[in-house]
């Protein structure tokens, strides 16, 4: 129980369709496991009612709230509501993001169109989210913040939003966590590596109409520990770390669940 007690938001807690758990809904439920109260905020309300469904199918508290990260009104809204519900918000996890799903493409073929969309989903939303959840842990002179950022930031990656949203959003994680440090307010980003979750594969098979077994067997072989990609149970274990009193001395930490991947430079 590493959470009890603690009030947990988490931006994207529902999930593209597809096979297997997505990086929000996992740590859902693993924040619910270990005695959180959750909030689960995702544009698609539907998906965050699923997730909220499974969570109390387990006996945990999971409470669905729209809100769209390109609106930033609709993020203030729900940090009012988990506010008004439970007087506090402990836990802030950022897990917005796209890719190829949002137009991204290399420098010679992106559109302005695209590269707007994606710096608005991947890296304004958490901004504008931590904007305004960071009075109420001023306040409370504690509370953690956890972003998703990917190791495409430092590890050759060919898709230029993508690679230039993630990499502001480690500087981003550690501009705040230094801004926030004397309040008892920490921040840490999570760089995953190549995951086996629904947006991953769904995106890239529907993209390059390949196989799924395809993708996933090529994204596999890249992937230097057991030649096996991550899912998003290992994504919501380090969130997990990072959001508990255990990590209570780290703050501006970009942390890789990576496979080895980023071990694996030249």
């Amino acid at each position: 129980m590493r959470l009890a007690n603690k009030i947990a938001l988490i931006v994207g807690a529902g999930q593209t369709p597809g096979e297997g758990l997505g990086n929000g809904r996992a740590t859902a439920l693993r924040f619910a496991q270990e005695g959180a109260k959750v909030f689960a905020v995702d544009r698609d309300l539907a998906s965050a009612e699923e997730t909220a469904a499974m969570v109390r199918e387990k006996g945990g508290v999971c409470v669905p709230f729209q809100a769209d990260v390109t609106r930033e009104a609709t993020l203030k809204a729900a940090m009012d509501a988990a506010l008004a519900r439970w007087g506090r918000i402990d836990v802030l996890h950022n897990n917005v993001g796209v890719s190829i799903a949002g137009g991204d493409k290399r420098l010679e073929e992106l559109t302005e169109e695209a590269f707007d969309r994606m710096s608005a989903i991947n890296l304004r939303g958490t901004i504008m989210a931590c904007k305004h959840v960071m009075p109420i842990m001023r306040a409370q002179k504690a509370g953690a913040i956890i972003n998703i950022s990917s190791i495409a930031a430092w590890a050759q990656y060919p898709l230029i939003a993508y690679k230039a949203t993630k990499a502001a959003m480690i500087a981003f994680t550690q501009q705040i966590a230094v801004q926030n440090a004397e309040y008892g307010v920490r921040a840490n980003v999570i760089l995953p590596g190549l995951m086996a979750t629904p947006m991953a594969i769904e995106a890239r098979a529907k993209d390059w109409k390949r196989s799924r077994e395809d993708i996933i067997a090529e994204r596999d072989a890249q992937v230097p520990l057991r030649h096996k990609m991550g899912t998003a149970w290992d994504v919501a274990n380090a969130a997990l770390f990072l959001a508990s009193d255990e990590a209570n001395f780290i703050t501006g930490v970009a942390l890789p669940v990576d496979g080895g991947a980023l071990a694996r430079i030249g």
